[in-house]
């Protein structure tokens, strides 16, 4: 049902990339008349000596273009995220220069602007990163907590429910709900879903997907919660076998009724095989006989 469409980097390098330097952002910067985005040194060293956009020759200011610039740290993070070990590498540049002119350093400068925030405090992750976790079980309504567990383990398995798994970043969603059916051996018939606060995951997220789309820090471990509910049932599509002469099949014997009722070849020899009391004749040939 879910198709996962994998894009090469290529495909994404001319909205991640720099018109002035021809790398990918660095302190991406955006003016605010046009939008377009730079590497923070690219545009000012630009803006210097111009007052217009690089790309658009929209007038930035007519005075003081520095004022219509603005750190876009969204467009940033998205670079940090897409492009692998240049988040790693740039803050190590950091720390080379700072340690090479330590003269050069701003006191009011960030942790991020000397090199100093490592990537797990970033929250970047890569495919082959090892991500703790901890998996409960989800309190939600009386209704939903009645029957989503066959058997009677349900209120010491929400006890003692708090686990703690360490899994590769690329590890689905399926995978984990996968893990918990054998696990607590969960009958086929029971599903099981994976949540992270009170909304439902994908299945085909990764645990670098979740990291990426809700605020998790890894100051802790992702916090991850799990319930079993009964599987959805396919409609059968046969006929239904018929019980204590009552019809059950709906639309289907409504349609068959009629037929039978307008075709004398299909008119009962015998008295069994009579509607029964509670259905309706409709002044048919068969209701009339058994009257007779």
């Amino acid at each position: 049902m879910h198709r996962t469409t994998r894009i090469k980097i290529t495909e994404l390098n001319p909205h991640l990339m720099c018109a002035l330097c021809g790398g990918y952002f660095i302190d991406a910067t955006t003016i605010v008349e046009c939008l377009h985005s730079f590497c923070k040194t690219c545009i000012v060293r630009y803006l210097e000596t111009n007052k217009y956009c690089p790309m658009c020759d929209v007038q930035v200011h007519k005075t003081r273009p520095l004022l219509s610039i603005r750190a876009d740290k969204t467009l940033q993070d998205i670079v940090y995220k897409l492009v692998p070990g240049l988040f790693k590498d740039e803050m190590k540049r950091r720390r080379d220069f700072y340690a090479a002119y330590p003269v050069a350093e701003v006191p009011n400068g960030s942790n991020e602007d000397r090199g100093e925030v490592c990537e797990q405090d970033k929250g970047n992750l890569t495919d082959d990163e090892i991500v703790s976790l901890s998996i409960e079980f989800y309190e939600g309504s009386r209704e939903e907590k009645k029957g989503s567990v066959e058997n009677g383990d349900l209120e010491k398995d929400k006890r003692n429910g708090l686990r703690f798994l360490r899994c590769p970043a690329a590890m689905t969603v399926m995978h984990l709900a996968k893990f918990l059916r054998n696990k607590m051996d969960v009958p086929s018939k029971y599903k099981v879903e994976v949540l992270y606060e009170d909304e439902p995951l994908k299945e085909y997220y990764t645990l670098m997907d979740i990291a990426y789309i809700y605020p998790w820090r890894r100051n802790v471990p992702l916090p991850l919660k799990y319930r079993v509910q009964p599987a959805c049932k396919r409609l059968k599509l046969g006929p239904a076998a018929p019980s204590e002469g009552t019809n059950t099949s709906g639309a289907s014997e409504c349609e068959s009724l009629s037929d039978k009722a307008h075709s004398p070849a299909t008119l009962p020899a015998t008295s069994s095989s009579l509607p029964s009391p509670a259905t309706p004749s409709q002044g048919s040939p068969s209701s009339t006989t058994g009257t007779a």
